[in-house]
């Protein structure tokens, strides 16, 4: 599991708070002030010694102060300045999310916690921000910053597809080989076929799941492609209930994913442990395991049984074959000997004495040979010299099959030294950050405003490049650190964590929009935006689902869909209209 940084709390907040304090008083300059303008500082009391500072009075605010106190401006560059301290504190309240997560993470490990509580509380931040954009204000007001909530949700998704996704395959490539980028070895420099990062099975699961998250996007578009107006309200409930039950059909597939990922892993390993035995067995056998027509050689096999059966008593126990695995040594994979031996006198076992005769143990190879070889009637081909290339093949298969699927054996959760004030700990981060993510979010989303109506900027394109920064700021670096390390499991932790956010952007953030929609009556009027969302979602999960290992070449594909993005945008709407 990747490991936030864990941020310290005085410093960044102080800062924070000072910037604001400075900031809470509205002044503005006067050119050419009057005595009776003026209010003296009882030190200079020269009206001719310009500027001079008057407070605003009620008449002449031109911009509403959030809450009735934090600061506003109709100036772009003071529009700007709230935009970097707002963004800071959203920033801030995402760093507490994510360090409160993974303590609790540490504490009651994955399942529900990580599961249900770390993907919805790293969506929390962008959902605020997305709430306040609708709720505040008439319909009018709504409809106008609703775009912000639209432009955030865009932009978090693209930029964690595409930027993040492709610095993470940069700073994350390991040489290649046999298709799959070996753990540590980067000796290839910027090879763009011969250099890149390879993924656990389980995040192209993650990845397809990303794709089809995008559901509900294409259903609340049907009025528009069917260029329908009647029907766009009802769309838009249609599309809310989809992505509610998407959202916990997610939650729940991520607490019971650990229990599945073990057993998949299991099975797995069984398979490994079953292609190492007969590949053992074919090589100490004196013929073959089969005759030219796909029958078992007794002979042959009799002879194996006698070998394992160490204290002749014409029956195989669990202690020999536990014996037997541990000779092969599968030293490739984290294995239970006790486990697989258990596994294996199972498989053999059919009268189930908990012992295996020479007839179980016959039938118990054919079973295993067909499995192998794939066939149930051999071609003499195969059962001749060309049946040890099989079982050689076989057995490299089963071993990448488990190399995909990943490793547990980092992810227990271990003991946790003074859990209580850790839990406590935890609480207050969680608390705090989502506080602030509460606090701040519609000051922020007024400031985008505002700076839009300054600068004629459309809040969309910077809602869409600055918001993302600050709410996904600590997750992109995070994710950048754990590549870093240059092995399969970090590789596959960070890609599913990069695909689990997009996906909590398609569910739950995407809800909460639908909801302000259906419930304020507003407007759905983004198609070029959703369009964008679509193409990006779709053409990288499905690079993400039919492929595991990524060369340096497909981050120009990541890298290029986010200035694709923005144009798109602004060619659609701009050009041609698109609403």
């Amino acid at each position: 599991m990747a490991r936030k940084p864990k941020p310290s709390l005085s410093p960044p907040l102080t800062l924070s708070l000072l910037l604001l304090s400075i900031s809470l008083s509205s002044a503005r300059l006067l050119p050419n002030a009057t005595s009776s303008d003026l209010i003296s500082d009882g030190v200079q009391n020269d009206i001719r010694i310009p500027p001079v500072l008057r407070l605003y009075r009620g008449s002449d605010e031109v911009c509403e102060k959030t809450y009735g106190f934090l600061p506003c401006t109709d100036t772009a560059l003071g529009n700007l300045f709230l935009i970097l301290v707002y963004g800071y504190l959203m920033f801030l309240a995402a760093t507490y999310l994510s360090s409160g997560s993974e303590l609790l993470l540490e504490i009651l490990g994955p399942g529900i916690v990580g599961g249900l509580f770390l993907p919805i509380l790293g969506a929390l931040p962008d959902a605020m921000l997305i709430l306040v954009s609708g709720l505040s204000g008439t319909v009018e007001t709504a409809q106008a910053q609703v775009s912000v909530g639209m432009g955030l949700l865009a932009g978090s998704t693209v930029m964690l597809l595409t930027v993040i996704w492709g610095t993470c395959v940069v700073v994350g490539k390991c040489d290649i080989e046999d298709s799959v980028a070996r753990d540590g070895k980067d000796t290839k420099g910027f090879s763009l076929v011969g250099s890149g990062v390879t993924t656990d099975i389980w995040t192209c699961y993650a990845a397809m799941i990303m794709a089809l998250s995008v559901i509900p996007f294409i259903v609340v578009q049907l009025p528009q492609i069917l260029h329908s107006t009647s029907g766009r309200h009802l769309a838009v409930l249609i599309a809310l209930i989809i992505s509610v039950l998407l959202l916990i059909s997610y939650c729940a597939y991520q607490v019971f994913q650990p229990w599945i990922q073990r057993r998949r892993i299991d099975y797995a390993k069984h398979r490994h442990v079953i292609s190492g035995v007969l590949k053992h067995l074919k090589m100490r056998a004196i013929g073959r395991l089969l005759t030219n027509r796909g029958e078992p050689n007794r002979e042959v096999i009799d002879k194996l049984f006698k070998a394992i059966d160490t204290n002749h008593d014409t029956y195989l126990s669990a202690s020999e074959l536990r014996a037997l695995i541990v000779g092969i040594r599968f030293d490739e994979i984290n294995l239970n000997e006790d486990d697989a031996a258990a596994k294996l006198l199972k498989d053999f076992d059919t009268s189930f004495d908990d012992r295996i005769d020479l007839e179980e143990f016959i039938d118990g190879i054919k079973k295993w040979l067909d499995e192998a070889m794939g066939l149930k009637a051999f071609p003499e081909d195969v059962v001749g010299p060309e049946s040890f290339k099989h079982l050689d093949r076989y057995h490299e298969k089963t071993k990448r099959d488990h190399f995909l699927l990943g490793d547990l054996s980092d992810e227990a959760v271990g003991d946790v030294k003074d859990s209580k004030w850790t839990t406590i700990k935890a609480v207050l981060l969680l608390s705090l950050g989502t506080v602030i993510a509460a606090a701040f979010a519609d000051p922020l989303v007024d400031a985008v405003d505002n700076f839009s109506s300054a600068t004629s900027i459309p809040s969309f394109f910077i809602s869409f490049i600055a918001l993302p920064l600050a709410t996904n700021s600590s997750e992109a670096v995070s994710a950048i650190i754990f590549a870093s390390r240059k092995k399969l499991r970090s590789a596959s932790l960070t890609f599913s964590e990069l695909y689990g956010a997009a996906t909590m952007n398609n569910v739950l953030c995407l809800s909460v929009f639908l909801a302000l929609v259906y419930l304020r009556g507003l407007v759905w009027d983004f198609s070029s935006e959703v369009l964008v969302i679509l193409i990006v979602c779709i053409v990288m999960g499905a690079l993400g689902s039919i492929r595991s290992t990524f060369p340096l070449w497909t981050t120009s594909i990541a890298f290029l869909l986010y200035p694709f993005s923005l144009a798109l945008v602004y060619v659609l709407d701009y050009k041609f209209g698109w609403s």
